[in-house]
């Protein structure tokens, strides 16, 4: 059956590419259903015809849902970090005007150039 020829180089090879393969799709199964579970913009009944889809047919029901949702799935994680990032900063005190303070004293100290300066405070207000 599967050893028939013994233990060889490129059954090795075909093991350890299905174990890859089938963590890489449970990987992938988790991140899409708890992106699927988290979606706000679709009905419940939407969401069990997407599961009912990744559990009879795994691999065809993610590359589906990558492929028609992928661009939207990447938004709603940085929404979501964003989310984050912006309560932890109000949980610990972190104000953006704060930090264009402590900007503009590197500049003055002439720790930081001009391009730095715009580029790191373009990025705070963002």
């Amino acid at each position: 059956m599967i050893f028939t020829n013994g233990f060889t180089f490129s059954n090795f090879i075909i093991d350890v590419f299905s174990i890859f393969m089938f963590i890489l799709w449970f990987w992938l199964f988790i991140t899409i259903t708890s992106d699927l579970f988290r979606r706000t913009d679709i009905s419940g009944a939407l969401k069990v015809v997407w599961v009912i889809f990744l559990i009879l047919l795994p691999y065809i029901g993610i590359f589906a849902y990558v492929l028609t949702q992928g661009r939207d799935m990447a938004a709603r994680n940085q929404d979501r970090a964003r989310k984050a990032r912006d309560e932890l900063r109000q949980v610990v005190g972190y104000s953006i005007a704060d930090e264009i303070e402590k900007l503009d004293r590197l500049k003055a100290t002439g720790s930081l150039t001009e391009d730095e300066y715009k580029r790191l405070r373009a990025k705070l207000i963002d």
